[in-house]
């Protein structure tokens, strides 16, 4: 299984060169997540005049976990950069730059898992089609802001989905022809609470899976296809993921995890597994 580089940093959130668009435009509701309402599109109280979150050091202690959570893979400080005259020329601006940062957002997504499917494909075709996608994605996210505001991306997004598809059957056939692979492998979606404890899962569908509070420590996630995995307070300790499918740093971040846990090369470990945060 060949070991993931880094994405390319236009994938990597840098607050820093952001204007805090994702405390601004998008909107959440008071629960386990999120310490208080907040509409769509103003922005959060804890934002100081220079666009810095004032807890951010603490903002799992201050019930604000899905913002800890949350990673725009770049996009935010893209959209800062490119519309940063849109963002300061008034109300009904900013509310087409919030749309486009979604949009962005969502074709960043895209963009890491092209970026894995690219290496970890042997099959030509579908490197090819990868490539075609990417390019696609791509120019989207250099559009100007109407453009970009009008795009269909659902068409695009599923075609990404299937090559995803392709991607990982082609990497989990070689895990689940193993004559030595166990026995009882889960196949239901619905994991939440499972006990995984110490099971070989490699080459695992958990697609889509609901893994809330899963106990998957000491786990072997090698090829394991995580896609939209909703890995909120699983228990990843001492797991092994360097070579699992299309994890994202979010589903890491909603994940508990210790200095044990071996993650993929593109992604770090979050600093509350390390009783940090």
């Amino acid at each position: 299984m060949p070991s993931l580089g880094p994405r390319p940093s236009t994938l990597r959130a840098d607050c820093r060169s952001c204007v805090a668009l994702c405390c601004t435009a998008f909107g959440f509701t008071r629960s386990i997540d999120f310490a208080v309402d907040k509409p769509a599109g103003t922005p959060c109280r804890n934002l100081d005049s220079s666009y810095a979150c004032t807890i951010h050091d603490s903002l799992r202690g201050r019930g604000f976990r899905g913002c800890a959570v949350f990673d725009c893979l770049g996009a935010g400080q893209a959209v800062s950069r490119r519309f940063a005259a849109e963002l300061a020329a008034g109300p009904d601006a900013r509310r087409s730059v919030f749309g486009v940062f979604g949009v962005v957002r969502h074709c960043h997504e895209m963009l890491w898992h092209l970026h894995e499917a690219a290496q970890r494909t042997r099959d030509d075709g579908t490197a090819d089609a990868v490539h075609r996608l990417t390019t696609v994605v791509t120019r989207l996210v250099g559009d100007d802001l109407d453009l970009i505001l009008a795009a269909d991306v659902d068409p695009i997004h599923a075609a990404v989905g299937e090559i995803l598809a392709e991607v990982s059957a082609e990497v989990r056939a070689s895990y689940l022809a193993d004559p030595d692979r166990p026995t009882g492998m889960p196949t239901a979606t619905d994991l939440a609470g499972a006990r995984l404890r110490g099971r070989r899962m490699c080459g695992a569908d958990l697609r889509g899976a609901c893994l809330i509070g899963a106990d998957l420590r000491g786990t072997d996630l090698t090829a394991a296809d995580l896609l939209g995995a909703d890995l909120r307070d699983a228990r990843l300790n001492g797991a092994d993921l360097t070579g699992a499918l299309f994890l994202t740093p979010s589903q890491v971040n909603a994940a508990h995890g210790d200095a044990a846990t071996a993650l993929p090369a593109s992604l770090s470990t979050p600093q509350h597994w390390l009783g940090r945060a």
